[in-house]
């Protein structure tokens, strides 16, 4: 297979969701998928840093490109650990998942 060259797309978020928070119903939408944003983010993240582009993400995989664009898109779609330690694994990371005890307003 012949070797691609990873060239990173830039992005400016914080833009990005300024103009998106100008939509109606955007605010309520974003805060619903907040936890699949950040996993997606994370993601990215880490393809990043490892340099490789998702048609490198899925030959280590043994996947196809469209199926890691749809596990790096935050949607509907919800990955199984399995699935997410494998991309962890491709991308040279480890997949930590944690429960965190919600924070209570105490009557006093």
């Amino acid at each position: 297979m012949a070797e691609l060259k990873y060239q990173p797309v830039t992005h400016d978020h914080t833009s990005f969701i300024a103009k998106a928070q100008k939509r109606k119903g955007f605010t309520e939408a974003y805060e619903a998928l907040e936890l699949e944003y950040q996993l997606t983010h994370q993601m990215l993240k880490a393809r990043a840093r490892a340099k490789l582009t998702q048609d490198a993400v899925a030959e280590k995989m043994g996947t196809t490109k469209s199926a890691i664009s749809r596990l790096e898109s935050a949607n509907k779609h919800a990955p199984s650990l399995a699935t997410l330690k494998r991309y962890a694994q491709a991308v040279g990371c480890e997949l930590q998942v944690k429960l965190i005890p919600q924070k209570t307003v105490s009557s006093a």
